[in-house]
């Protein structure tokens, strides 16, 4: 059962957070920048890639938008030191986990942009887990109110 006062956390704890919060920034940077991208910058790109951005579904948009959004959520909560962290991070997950659902299964992103295009999804699948189970140890030790 978790009490009503919390125990001063490690400074790596800040570390982790403070890097984690960073981390979320840049997701929130490339969101924007692809959900508000002009016609111009898309005609820019190869057509190959601008069939997949044409293509995406809107819950895909939306689902990136709930992944990267939960994320920064997230990280201020865990500077913040609040226990809500680690739900915000089960829902920043799930987001991930439907847009890359959609990169991986749904669409033909690794025929358009090769297989070392997969790297980078997986790297953020596996950051999305790192942080909700980092969230839940903060918890357990009652770095979190």
């Amino acid at each position: 059962m978790k009490s009503n006062s919390a125990i001063k956390p490690p400074v790596w704890f800040w570390i982790i957070s403070v890097v984690a919060l960073l981390w979320n920034l840049m997701g929130v940077v490339a969101y924007l920048g692809q959900a508000y991208m002009t016609d111009e910058a898309l005609s820019a790109l190869p057509e190959p890639q601008q069939a997949l951005y044409t293509a995406q579904p809107a819950w895909v948009t939306g689902a990136f938008a709930i992944a990267v959004w939960a994320g920064l959520l997230g990280c201020i909560a865990l500077l913040l030191r609040k226990g809500w962290a680690h739900p915000v991070f089960l829902i920043s997950l799930i987001g991930i986990l439907a847009q890359m659902g959609y990169v991986f299964f749904m669409s033909d992103t690794l025929a358009v942009m090769g297989n070392s295009a997969s790297i980078m999804p997986i790297f953020v699948i596996v950051i999305g887990v790192a942080l909700l189970v980092f969230a839940r140890l903060a918890n357990n030790r009652n770095w979190l109110v």
